[in-house]
């Protein structure tokens, strides 16, 4: 058997303050009362506040989905950002729109690497914190909402590495004992349409599965490619502000990309892969100015995955300007095709033919709903806080980062990487993380050349760089 690329077994040194954050902050929570709304917020008034914990577009998005559900009232009450410009930037555009339930004064908008516990100190057990800095630091914001007893909305991806993903889960038991409800921003699972395709996938209108596909093709996007910083911004700052690019800050491009067609394959399937093998590589190594790039992803992607029922489920990635465009997801089966993503990352409307291929004449069924996903994963949360329902979806989440991280590891070491080899994995990215600060440690620095640890499939293949 070809070598899985990665350790199993132990989690990895770590630092005194990982240690209390990652044990004794989760201990705490092991003791604390179930919180319940109603038994927290006593009185007239039912508002539930909320913080936001990393104010970039994904968070402000995720916050006027919270000031917009149905059971409200719901109100913002603090911000928090290692960025001034950043928060300032969200409060101005939330305030645009949701000026109503916005009530955020100077003193309650926090700036800094503890800024994230000013925000949830401001606010009352059984309230929601919204956490949607980039994923490194989910497991030690989680780590503390946990201790202040606040239900959760989290943005993905949960995960880059093995240790974090085996510590997310740990951390999510706590708060499942805690009475505390999650949320993840996997937003396809709250998509009508595939939740209708799911389900009948489910009942055999499509037989049996005989291989997946999924696609998200297009030109640089994001952060996906850095040339070299600028003179006078601060290493720290770089790779945050940058946080695609960096394997410790979001598991790169792969994973932030292509996390939501991976989830939704495997939910179509009803499994996770046993194991990934794939290709990867960079064709480009300077933009079109000639500036080098310097950042840690590849730009094109392909990947194999591996059902223990020996289903296969394809997947291709690529950022690069003037190719071949595609941004979709299908499930092939004995029965007919089934349309999972038409676009984008849930597009619809979601569809079952009767071929193997998308004609009018075989189709046999088609979504019609057109709700937004993203506002329906909040309205589920808050309906779980209000009635006191079981709601938590970080172990699933974290499966799917588990899978995703597989593939991205299969193609930048060049070997066969199993599930569980991923996810006991012992090569934690940032394992000093709970130390950061803007003067640093950062957790990866540029060579002599300017260019950060590079993977190095075939010649480096227990580590991903």
């Amino acid at each position: 058997m070809p070598k899985q690329g990665v350790k199993m077994g132990s989690p990895g040194n770590k630092s005194r303050r990982e240690v209390l954050k990652a044990t004794g902050g989760v201990a705490l929570a092991s003791v604390l009362p179930k919180v319940g709304l109603a038994s927290v917020h006593t009185g007239v008034d039912e508002t539930i506040q909320v913080a936001l914990v990393g104010c970039g577009g994904r968070g402000s998005g995720a916050a006027a989905n919270a000031l917009s559900v149905q059971r409200g009232p719901m109100k913002l009450v603090a911000m928090a950002d290692v960025f001034t410009d950043r928060l300032d930037s969200s409060y101005e555009n939330l305030s645009g729109s949701h000026a109503e339930r916005m009530d955020v004064p100077t003193e309650r908008k926090f700036v800094g690497f503890d800024a994230y516990r000013k925000a949830m100190d401001a606010l009352r057990p059984g309230d929601i914190v919204i956490l949607t800095t980039p994923p490194a630091f989910r497991w030690i914001h989680f780590s503390y909402a946990i201790e202040k007893r606040l239900h959760v909305f989290m943005e993905k991806p949960l995960t880059a590495d093995g240790p974090t993903s085996r510590r997310m889960i740990e951390l999510s038991k706590k708060a499942e004992a805690a009475g505390l409800k999650v949320g993840v921003g996997l937003m396809s699972r709250h998509t009508v349409g595939l939740q209708e395709l799911a389900k009948r996938i489910e009942d055999g209108v499509l037989g049996d599965i005989l291989f997946m596909r999924g696609y998200r093709m297009h030109g640089p996007a994001a952060a996906s490619q850095s040339v070299a910083k600028e003179n006078g911004m601060g290493e720290v700052e770089f790779q945050i502000r940058r946080f695609h690019s960096f394997l410790w800050a979001s598991g790169g491009m792969f994973a932030d990309f292509y996390i939501h067609h991976i989830d939704h394959l495997c939910w179509m399937k009803g499994a996770l892969p046993v194991h990934a093998q794939a290709l990867g590589g960079r064709q480009y190594r300077a933009n079109a100015e000639g500036k080098e790039f310097v950042d840690q992803n590849f730009d094109s992607y392909a990947v194999e995955y591996t059902f223990a029922d020996g289903t296969k489920f394809f997947f291709d990635g690529r950022c690069m300007d003037g190719a071949f465009g595609a941004y979709a997801s299908y499930v092939h089966g004995t029965k007919g095709l089934g349309v999972a993503a038409r676009s984008g990352d849930f597009g619809g409307p979601q569809a079952i033919h009767s071929g193997q291929n998308i004609d009018p004449s075989t189709l046999v069924w088609q979504s019609t709903d057109k709700s937004n996903p993203y506002q329906n994963e909040w309205e589920v949360l808050v309906e779980a806080v209000r009635d006191g329902k079981p709601h938590n979806e970080v172990v699933r989440s974290v499966h799917t980062c588990v899978v995703t991280n597989m593939g991205r590891m299969a193609a930048h070491t060049g070997q066969l990487v199993t599930f569980d080899a991923m996810l006991g994995s012992d090569q934690e990215f940032a394992p000093n993380l709970a130390d950061m600060d803007y003067d640093g440690p950062a957790p990866v620095l540029p060579g002599d050349d300017g260019r950060y640890p590079q993977p190095s499939p075939g010649r480096v293949t227990d580590r991903e760089y």
